[in-house]
Formats: C-alpha cells, structure tokens, sequence
C-alpha cells in the first residue's frame, strides 16, 4: 500500500472517529440532564420511569462503546506504561505496531466473532427490556459490542498505518 492510500484511509478513519466522538460527547450532556431530571422527578415528585433509567444506560453504553475508539485516536488509553515512555520515537512506533497486531486487532476479532450469534439472537427476538415499561431496544444496545469491534480495530488499522509511515519515513511520532 502506498503512502499516500496508507494517508487517505489513516485520515478517513480519524475524521469518522471523531465527528463519531462529537456526536457521542452530546451523551454526556444528555446523561447528566437526565440524571437531574431522574433526581428532581423521584424525590421532588415522587415519580419515575424505567424507560428513563434504562435511557441512561444505553447512553452510557453509547459513550464508552462509541467512544473507545476516538480515545485510542487521541492516545489517551489505557497505557501499562513502565519503559514506554522513555522509548525512542521510533521504539513507541515498534510497540504500538506490535500491540495493534498482537492484542488489540486479534481480541478485537475474537470479541467480534464471539458476540455474532448472541448480537443476532437478540435481533432475530427483537428483544425488549425484562423491565415493565422498559425500553424495547435490547438489541440495538446489544449491537453496540459489533460497533465497538468495528470501530476499534478501523482505528487500530489507522494506528497501524500511521506507525508504519512514520516508521518509513524515519521519524515515528
């Protein structure tokens, strides 16, 4: 693959992470108005919804399912970080080649392949909360794992390109 392809797909795939991220972000603002209106309906009105509790969930859910991706695009993951740092550019490029190949893109797929049948079951009964008056979208909550995957491992291939053209290019970032 050439560099300017390895350019244009690296490129793609950051920009639909993050406008992925912004409309995700909103979540936050929502779970957080939502979470007050919760607060004021239950206690101030002794009122409330399981449809709005649950709502809260699947917005969580969203966030950080939807959102891993744009985190690991911005380099603000999850990090065991005890030589890492101190590595040359160049060794941080060989490292996050390794682990983008070794642990993040493999157990991306194995998650992905293991979830299909139980994302699939959930569709094929259209399944709906337990809950009376609960939300009857389990599975569209439950197709959040494939989006997550699919995400994940297409900023994983960005990561990857972006190390392999820095490493190419003689100056990792």
């Amino acid at each position: 693959m050439s560099s300017i392809n390895a350019s244009f797909w690296q490129a793609h795939i950051d920009a639909l992470h993050l406008r992925l991220c912004q409309l995700v972000s909103w979540f936050t603002l929502f779970m957080v108005l939502l979470t007050f209106l919760i607060v004021v309906l239950r206690y101030g009105f002794n009122l409330g919804w399981i449809a709005m509790q649950e709502s809260l969930m699947y917005m969580h859910a969203m966030v950080f399912l939807l959102g891993a991706a744009h985190t690991l695009r911005v380099n603000e993951h999850v990090r065991v970080d005890i030589f890492y740092r101190r590595f040359s550019k160049k060794n941080k490029a060989l490292v996050d080649i390794a682990g983008a190949l070794v642990l993040l893109m493999p157990v991306n797929f194995f998650i992905l392949w293991m979830s299909w049948d139980y994302v699939s079951s959930a569709w094929d009964l259209l399944e709906r909360s337990p809950e009376a008056g609960g939300l009857p979208l389990v599975f569209a909550l439950k197709s959040l794992i494939l989006l997550f995957c699919i995400t994940m491992n297409l900023q994983g291939l960005a990561e990857l390109l972006r190390n392999l053209m820095n490493l190419g290019q003689g100056h990792a970032q």
